[in-house]
């Protein structure tokens, strides 16, 4: 039993709305083809031996999943691929929309509003409050729902199931306070994402007594941070964790048994694998749906005022806009701005 799963974020450097991280976990079919082993030399004692070291690129799922899903925007194909090629502000919201929904269909989760798929994340402030609509928004249900039946039907022939798509959204209040206890913004998103990733790790099935199980997480590397073996020892106490790679282009752990093998990587471009493209979308998705709330409200409050993406510059501008109907509606800063 083998189990791939990808971890990204949205919304890391605005002052305004969530930071969304986001988790895909795929069960895929062993396949014990030798072409798709590493091979290495291994010695015991006085022994020297050729061994077959598995990869997570064996279970390439673009490949598996070809007859459906594109890894750039497509109308007749799934597109799932990094967020940013997928998504420009004022393009509309139907390339990820039909990557999200979709998948969370094939997951066994239906979110045909706002308040199904986000409200039960968001904290009580005014703009959350009364806030709804229909999804998809810039797609049609019939689209989801014929997209839906040949995704479940191509990974049933590739001999993939999506298993769960996993969502953090950490408001303006918990992001602050998060700061104010790690010291730092990256630190603040190293520990959410990992969190996030032994949530996932502990909602796997527990597999049969003796039967192996492999796990193969990849994570886009935080900045520039290189090194991460003490976060994983908090998250993963009982685990005796050993260190593979420390470096610019990848920080590579595992831990657990020959047989039951546990390997995470942090990675430059991990959206190059499909797990990870599809938690950047998913982060993207319900970010860009809280913001909608957001400019809803506020667009409401003060008449003539431009929507903001929340991202630094322009997140003044709105702010200074915002400033005397947020003193009039009591609206504290610590609900709004985010600090970093």
């Amino acid at each position: 039993m083998t189990w791939l799963i990808g971890i990204d974020e949205a919304g890391y450097g605005p002052n305004l709305g969530p930071l969304v991280v986001a988790a895909s976990a795929w069960w895929v079919e062993d396949e014990f083809r030798v072409s798709s082993f590493e091979w290495r030399e291994q010695k015991t004692g006085n022994v020297l031996a050729v061994v077959r070291k598995r990869s997570a690129t064996e279970f390439d799922l673009y490949s598996r999943l070809a007859e459906i899903v594109s890894p750039s925007h497509s109308t007749t194909h799934l597109a799932i691929a990094d967020s940013k090629q997928l998504y420009k502000p004022g393009s509309g919201l139907r390339q990820l929309e039909r990557g999200v929904l979709v998948a969370l269909n094939g997951s066994g989760t239906v979110s045909a509003n706002w308040v199904a798929l986000v409200g039960r994340y968001t904290p009580e402030v005014p703009w959350y409050a009364d806030y709804d609509c229909l999804l998809p928004i810039d797609t049609s249900a019939d689209e989801i729902s014929e997209l839906s039946t040949r995704f479940t039907s191509a990974c049933g022939f590739a001999g993939a199931r999506l298993h769960t798509l996993q969502t953090r959204m950490v408001f303006p209040r918990e992001f602050n306070e998060l700061i104010t206890h790690f010291g730092t913004k990256g630190a603040a998103l190293s520990h959410v994402s990992i969190g996030l990733v032994r949530e996932v790790v502990d909602s796997l099935p527990t597999p049969p007594p003796q039967a192996p199980r492999s796990l193969f997480i990849t994570c886009d590397k935080h900045g520039s941070r290189n090194r991460y073996l003490a976060l994983l020892q908090h998250y993963f106490p009982d685990q005796w964790i050993d260190t593979l790679a420390e470096s610019g282009p990848v920080s590579h752990y595992a831990w657990g048994p020959n047989e039951s093998r546990t390997e995470i990587r942090f990675r430059t471009k991990g959206e190059a694998e499909l797990p990870v493209a599809l938690a950047s979308m998913t982060a993207k998705y319900h970010r860009e749906l809280a913001m909608r709330a957001f400019n809803d409200y506020w667009c409401r409050q003060v008449p003539g005022l431009k929507p903001t993406a929340g991202y630094p510059l322009d997140a003044k501008r709105f702010k200074a806009a915002i400033a005397d109907r947020q003193n009039q509606l009591d609206i504290k800063d610590t609900d709004l701005w985010r600090e970093r």
